[in-house]
């Protein structure tokens, strides 16, 4: 049949992934670094994506295409959560097995910067680090101080480890990309551990106060009265307050 579906154009996609967080039916995925729509039957051609798509690489078009199968969809959806829930209740999936570091000392050169030769030592204390995959409970949570962390922080801000990780349990996120409201989360997260201090950092963005909005809600849910501040960051990486 004759009907809309959505087109990607490989070359101006960078594969940021965010049509495929946004396409409710699972059509769309990441292929060899490009967005591909993997079965025309998955599309609803609603275009839940395009406006999601910061490279304009996704357009309508009029072809031949499968109807769209809302069973199917449903299927797979069904599918995939089984498959994620398999891996936690197993432990097969590495990425989300808890661990935990002892980081090095940081000497007064390496914090500085004085010293450019010399590497600079992590300061990461626990896995995993994003929001979506941490455990509501965990030993490293129990009387820590805990940073909450939008994640381009560590790429705008170049002392950010030995500034902001450092002594830490360290928890990062994008909502504006994981299509996630960690509200819930977050306020398990802090209601079943005794967290001594809570750091929110972001970046002077707008979608970023989503990550700081969410924080404060978690913390005002979970009860508790727990010393926490905000810091946000320029994109030129300075600090704004």
């Amino acid at each position: 049949m004759i009907r809309r579906v959505i087109q990607i154009d490989e070359e101006k996609c960078n594969g940021c992934g965010i049509c495929a967080n946004a396409c409710h039916e699972g059509a769309i995925e990441i292929v060899d670094g490009k967005a591909k729509l993997v079965r025309d039957d998955f599309c609803d051609g609603f275009g839940d994506c395009l406006p999601s798509c910061p490279q304009d690489a996704i357009s309508f078009v009029e072809r031949e295409a499968a109807a769209y199968d809302e069973a199917a969809v449903e299927r797979n959806k069904r599918q995939k959560a089984a498959a994620v829930g398999a891996h936690h209740a197993t432990g097969q999936c590495p990425g989300s097995a808890m661990r935990t570091f002892e980081p090095p000392a940081v000497s007064a050169e390496s914090a500085t910067g004085a010293d450019a030769a010399a590497p600079v030592p992590s300061q990461l204390r626990n896995w995993p680090v994003q929001i979506k995959l941490a455990p509501t409970q965990a030993p490293y949570l129990q009387d820590a101080n805990v940073l909450i962390a939008a994640d381009c922080c560590a790429y705008s801000y170049g002392n950010f480890h030995a500034d902001f990780i450092r002594n830490k349990v360290c928890l990062i996120g994008c909502p504006k990309l994981d299509g996630t409201d960690y509200t819930q989360k977050l306020t398990q997260i802090i209601a079943d551990n005794d967290i001594k201090s809570i750091t929110i950092t972001r970046m002077e963005v707008p979608c970023c106060g989503g990550l700081e909005r969410m924080a404060v809600e978690a913390l005002r849910a979970s009860g508790k009265f727990i010393s926490w501040q905000v810091v946000t960051f320029s994109l030129d990486g300075r600090i704004l307050d």
